[in-house]
């Protein structure tokens, strides 16, 4: 059994084994095994299959990506890192289910799975806080989420979940003390079952009271004040969400746990996600900014190119492993260009 060391200081330790979980849920698919799935994800692509050679990432940078934008089942979000040769991934779906409401049976497999391909998981994204939940929402589905995820992410060797922090109600908008009051009462208390857990919960710049604004995500940490409360940066959200994400990261770049790395531009007022570099997110610049201020950890992809769950979009489509592979090695490239690495 394999477990990976993270590498950022504030919250990186020697990662647990992964034992089998058994734990309470609600029920879920069952991922398929490689015969049911038509191909086997535990075995290396080919040479004519896996293309160019990965270049190097930075020192102290790993590569990983979120799976399910490469394909809904687990047999594909594998395949698509080993094409890669990348040794990590990020979950948070696994055949349209999340991984805190997949039954015992089907995470035993999915942490067996993935044991056996030698990937390791550096976070878990959960719906707590996130987008689908507002502030005057039941509260007993964070905490219930955050109970079930604990000994998964136990089996899975990580410690790191991916939160938000509450959008209002969108039909009976709280004013902002309020909205902020309950916001950080909530996420106190999350934090605080999380550090029981020997969890970090990583709040990313997204939907909620502190998602677009570096004065209030700084007053979440200082209030909440916990070990257990950290921040991940997604390069590309500032177009969805009204602001510029490397003028953000210039404030928030201390707290930075965690990367995920998306690029988009503007079209007649929608986002259009783009391969990185190819949009107005400054992704190059963002990273820059991570690796002088001695940012150690994982540049995670989420591509948004077809996947974007706030929108109903979860089918990657037949080319989804592909694109995901195609990204990645964007990348790889442009990660390249920051450090003088000539491409093959």
């Amino acid at each position: 059994m394999r477990g990976d060391t993270e590498t950022r200081s504030t919250a990186g330790e020697s990662s647990p084994s992964r034992p089998s979980a058994s734990t309470a849920g609600d029920s879920g698919p069952l991922p398929p095994s490689a015969s049911e799935a038509g191909t086997s994800p535990l075995l290396p692509p080919s040479a004519s299959e896996a293309g160019t050679s990965p270049l190097l990432p930075p020192p102290g940078i790993r590569y990983a990506g979120i799976g399910d934008e490469a394909a809904p089942d687990l047999a594909g979000q594998v395949r698509a890192h080993r094409l890669l040769g990348w040794s990590a991934v990020e979950l948070r779906d696994i055949d349209g289910t999340a991984l805190a409401d997949l039954d015992d049976a089907a995470f035993d497999r999915v942490a067996e799975t993935l044991d056996e391909a030698r990937l390791d998981v550096v976070c878990v994204d959960s719906r707590i806080a996130n987008w689908a939940r507002p502030v005057t929402g039941d509260f007993a589905l964070d905490r219930g989420e955050l109970e079930r995820l604990a000994p998964r992410c136990a089996a899975l060797g990580t410690r790191h979940i991916r939160v938000m922090s509450y959008p209002n109600d969108p039909a009976a908008p709280l004013d902002e003390p309020e909205w902020a009051r309950r916001t950080l009462d909530r996420m106190t208390r999350l934090a605080r079952q999380a550090e029981d857990a020997g969890l970090v919960l990583l709040h990313e710049n997204c939907a909620g009271w502190a998602g677009a604004d570096a004065a209030r995500a700084l007053r979440l940490l200082a209030e909440v004040d916990s070990p257990a409360l950290r921040l991940v940066f997604d390069t590309g959200n500032g177009v969805a969400y009204g602001y510029e994400a490397y003028d953000l990261l210039t404030e928030l770049v201390a707290w930075v746990d965690h990367v995920q790395v998306k690029d988009a531009r503007a079209e007649a007022g929608e986002a259009v996600y783009t391969l990185p570099g190819e949009g107005s997110c400054r992704v190059a610049d963002c990273l820059r900014l991570l690796l002088d201020h001695g940012y150690t950890g994982t540049w995670s992809i989420e591509p948004h190119r077809t996947v974007r769950p706030h929108e109903g979009r979860t089918d990657a489509g037949r080319d989804g492993v592909a694109e995901f592979v195609r990204y990645g090695r964007a990348l790889e490239t442009l990660a390249a260009g920051l450090t003088g690495e000539a491409t093959p």
